[in-house]
C-alpha cells in the first residue's frame, strides 16, 4: 500500500501572491515546508500538485530542483488535479497537505496516518471539528474514495476544496482525531502578509532548526505571545467561504488607501465582508464577479456612467476603432474639436468647452476659469456632487465627515480648513441663506446643482440667476450627475435657467472616462489667463465615446426611457411599502431614484436587502441608476425577488431583530454633510 503525500501549492494566491516562494532566512516556504514534511515516516513519496498556470514555473523549478516530483493539472478543478497526480504515482493512500502550511509536523503526519490505517475508513482528519493550531491540519483518504467523488460530484465547492465530497454524511467512512485541549483558535497558516509575519517571527527564533516540533512551536507561544500577535484577528478557513473578489479586496486595503479610487465603490458601502468586489466582465445591465457570478446590476450601474448600459455595441466599436488607429499623437485629436462643437450645438446659451477626464478635474477647471473671469476668490456651493467634488480638487487639511464622523479635510460645517474664508455653503432652496451669504461676503462664484433631491421651489433656480447676473458672479450648474438623464444635454434645459457654464460628466462617455465644462466665451476665455493644462485631457478615446454616446441618446431618446423606468421603480417601492404597511420616502431624479425607510434601522435594511439580493442574482440596495437595459422584465423580476424581502422588513418593524439577519456588518452611509 503506497502513502503519498500530496502537497497542493500554486502561485496565484488571491490575498497573498507567490506566498509559497516567499523567502524566510534565504529559503523559500515552500521548502521549508517540504523539508519538514520529509521526515514523516509513514510517507512513502511526497509530491507537489499546482496547476499550468505559467506563474507557478518558478515554484514547479524549485520543487524539481530539490529532488521531488512536481505535478501541474487544472488551477480551479483541484479535485482533478489531486487524482491525476495520484494515477500517474500509484497511490493508494492520500494524505492532503496545504502550500501555506510551513509549520506541518512530520510526527503528527504520521500519527493521522496510523490512525486512518487503524480505524479502517474512507477519510481521517484531524479537522473535525478543528482543535489542532489552524496550520496542522492533516487530512488521509483512499484513493478509492477520492477517485469515486471525482466521479460523481459537480460542485465547483467540492472540486475546488477537494475534500468537502468526502465529508458528505453517508457517502462514506470517516473518522476524525481531537487534540485534548482546544487549540483552534491559534493560527499558524499563511494566507495574509499577516501570517507571514508570524511564521518568519517562529523560523527565525528556532533557528538555524527546522526540525522543531509544534509542540515546541505551542511552547514558544505560551512564553513569547507577543509573537503571534499580528495575525490574530484573522478568522480560521476564511479562505474556503469567501470570493475571490472578497480576497482581493482584503489584500486591496493592504496597499491601498481605502481599498480603492472610489468611496462610492468601497464594498463597506454596499455589504461588508461578503461584497464581490470585483467584476470580469460586464454587458447590458449584468455583471460577472471573479468567481463567474452573474448578477443584474440594480444599483449604481458604475455609478451612473453607463445611461447605455455595460459595453454598448456602438460605442465599444467607436473606441476600438480609435485603438486600432492611435490613441495619442503629438498633434491634436480632431474628436475634441467635433465634441466641444455638439456640446454647444445642445447648450446654444455657450460658446466655448474644456475636455477633461474626471469629474475631479471638471470641478478644478471650472472654478479656476469662473475665479480668473470673475476676479474674485470667494466660492457659494451648493450640492452635494458640487460639494464633494469641489473637494476633491483641493488639498484636504484636517477633520471632514464620513458617516457622521470627522475626516481629516472639513470643518464641522463641511468647508475644508485650508479654504476657510473662501468657501462657503448654502442650502438648496434656500435663497435667503444665499442672498444673506452674497451680501456678506464679496463672493465671485456660485457653484451649484441643478436639482438636489426634491426639485427648485418658488422659482428657486431663477432667482439664483438673476442674484449672479446683479452682481457679476459667475453661476456653474454641477451637470456632472444629472446630465442626459431628464433632458438631451443638461437639467437646466428643463427649468429654462442658463448658467454661465456646465460640466458634465458620468454618462457622457457611457463608461469611458470624459469631462465636459462649456461655458460664455466671455467666462471661458478667461482660462487663457491661468495656467489649465493636462497631457491626458488630449487622448482620444474619451471624446470619440462621447460623441458615439450622443449618437445613439439622441436617435433612440434615451433620457425618455430611463426616465419612465425610474418612474415606474419608484413606484414599484412605494406599492411593495404599501402592501406590507411600511413607510418610505423618495428622493433623487426620477432617472437616479431612490428610497429611505422611516425607521432607526434603514441603513439596517438596506444592507438586508443587499444581501438577500445578491444570493439571488442582484446587485441591490435602496437606489437605481437607470439604464436603458432595465426593460419591464428586468424590472418586473427585481419586485418579484424584492417582496419577500420587504415582508421581513415589516417583521423587523413589529420587534424581529435585523442584526440576528445580517451575516456581516450593516453598511456605511456615506459622505453626510454636517451644517
Amino acid at each position: 500500500m503506497k502513502t503519498v503525500a500530496l502537497v497542493q501549492a500554486r502561485m496565484g494566491s488571491t490575498r497573498l501572491p507567490n506566498k509559497v516562494m516567499k523567502p524566510i532566512g534565504g529559503i523559500p516556504l515552500i521548502e521549508l515546508l517540504l523539508t519538514r514534511l520529509s521526515s514523516a515516516k509513514e510517507v512513502d513519496q511526497i509530491i507537489v500538485a499546482t496547476s499550468v498556470d505559467e506563474r507557478n514555473l518558478p515554484l514547479v523549478e524549485h520543487v524539481r530542483k530539490l529532488g521531488y516530483c512536481c505535478e501541474q493539472g487544472s488551477e480551479d478543478d483541484v479535485l482533478d488535479r489531486y487524482v491525476e497526480a495520484a494515477k500517474k504515482h500509484q497511490a493508494d493512500v492520500l494524505v492532503r497537505i496545504t502550500g501555506d502550511c510551513p509549520l506541518v509536523d512530520s510526527g503528527l503526519v504520521d500519527e493521522v496516518i496510523r490512525r486512518f490505517k487503524a480505524e479502517n475508513v474512507d477519510y481521517f482528519c484531524n479537522t473535525n471539528p478543528p482543535t489542532y493550531p489552524d496550520g496542522l491540519d492533516i487530512e488521509v483518504f483512499s484513493f478509492k474514495a477520492l477517485n469515486q467523488a471525482h466521479k460523481e460530484t459537480s460542485d465547483p465547492f467540492d472540486r475546488e476544496h477537494v475534500t468537502p465530497y468526502l465529508r458528505k454524511p453517508g457517502k462514506f467512512k470517516t473518522a476524525a482525531m481531537q487534540h485534548s485541549q482546544d487549540l483552534s483558535a491559534l493560527r499558524w497558516t499563511v494566507d495574509e502578509a499577516a501570517d507571514f509575519v508570524v511564521i518568519e517571527k517562529v523560523f527565525q527564533h528556532f533557528h538555524p532548526r527546522t526540525d522543531f516540533t509544534w509542540t515546541d512551536v505551542l511552547a514558544l507561544q505560551s512564553e513569547q505571545p507577543e509573537l503571534f500577535n499580528f495575525n490574530q484577528h484573522l478568522i480560521r478557513n476564511e479562505g474556503a467561504t469567501m470570493g475571490t473578489g472578497q480576497k482581493l479586496w482584503k489584500r486591496a486595503k493592504q496597499i491601498i488607501p481605502g481599498g480603492n479610487m472610489l468611496l462610492s465603490k468601497r464594498a463597506e458601502m454596499f455589504l461588508p465582508d461578503l461584497w464581490p468586489a470585483y467584476f470580469s466582465k460586464a454587458k447590458g445591465c449584468k455583471v460577472w464577479d471573479l468567481d463567474g457570478n452573474e448578477y443584474i446590476d440594480m444599483s449604481i450601474m458604475g455609478i451612473g456612467t453607463n445611461i447605455l448600459g455595460y459595453g454598448h455595441p456602438e460605442v465599444d466599436a467607436a473606441v476600438q476603432q480609435t485603438v486600432s488607429a492611435g490613441n495619442m499623437s503629438t498633434f491634436n485629436c480632431p474628436e475634441e474639436v467635433y465634441l466641444a462643437e455638439k456640446l454647444i450645438e445642445l447648450h446654444p446659451w455657450a460658446d466655448m468647452a474644456r475636455l477633461a477626464r474626471s469629474g475631479g478635474e471638471a470641478n478644478a477647471i471650472a472654478i479656476r476659469i469662473a475665479r480668473a473671469a470673475s476676479g474674485r476668490d470667494k466660492v457659494a456651493i451648493c450640492g452635494y456632487h458640487g460639494w464633494h467634488d469641489w473637494y476633491l480638487s483641493a488639498n484636504l487639511g484636517d477633520d471632514a465627515s464620513l458617516d457622521g464622523h470627522l475626516l481629516p479635510g472639513l470643518q464641522p460645517n463641511g468647508v475644508p480648513r485650508n479654504l476657510k474664508g473662501t468657501v462657503f455653503p448654502f442650502n438648496y432652496n434656500n435663497y435667503a441663506e444665499l442672498e444673506a451669504l452674497v451680501k456678506a461676503q464679496d463672493i465671485g462664484v456660485i457653484k451649484m446643482e441643478v436639482v438636489r433631491n426634491m426639485g427648485p421651489e418658488d422659482n428657486f433656480l431663477h432667482k439664483v440667476r438673476k442674484l449672479a447676473t446683479e452682481r457679476n458672479i459667475v453661476l456653474i450648474f454641477d451637470e456632472c450627475t444629472s446630465g442626459f438623464r431628464e433632458t438631451f444635454g443638461g437639467l437646466h434645459k428643463k427649468y429654462g435657467v442658463e448658467p454661465d457654464m456646465a460640466m458634465f460628466g458620468k454618462a457622457l462617455g457611457n463608461g469611458y472616462g470624459i469631462t465636459a465644462t462649456i461655458g460664455k466665451r466671455e467666462v471661458m476665455e478667461a482660462a487663457q489667463s491661468t495656467f489649465i493644462s493636462s497631457t491626458f485631457w488630449t487622448e482620444r478615446i474619451g471624446p470619440t465615446a462621447a460623441l458615439a454616446t450622443l449618437k445613439v441618446m439622441e436617435r433612440i431618446r434615451s433620457w425618455e426611457t430611463i426616465t419612465q423606468t425610474g418612474l415606474n421603480i419608484r413606484r414599484g417601492w412605494q406599492q411593495l411599502a404599501d402592501k406590507h404597511g411600511l413607510k418610505v420616502d423618495h428622493w433623487g431624479l426620477s432617472a437616479l431614484t431612490g428610497f429611505t425607510f422611516q425607521s432607526p434601522n434603514a441603513l439596517a435594511y438596506k444592507t438586508l436587502i443587499t444581501q438577500e439580493m445578491l444570493a439571488q442574482g442582484y446587485l441591490a440596495g435602496n437606489s437605481v441608476y437607470v439604464c436603458i437595459d432595465h426593460t419591464p422584465e428586468v424590472v418586473a423580476g427585481f419586485f418579484a425577488a424584492l417582496d419577500p424581502i420587504f415582508a421581513v422588513i415589516k417583521e423587523c418593524e413589529e420587534g424581529r431583530d435585523v442584526m440576528s439577519l445580517l451575516k456581516g456588518p450593516v453598511c456605511h452611509g456615506g459622505f453626510k454633510r454636517l451644517n
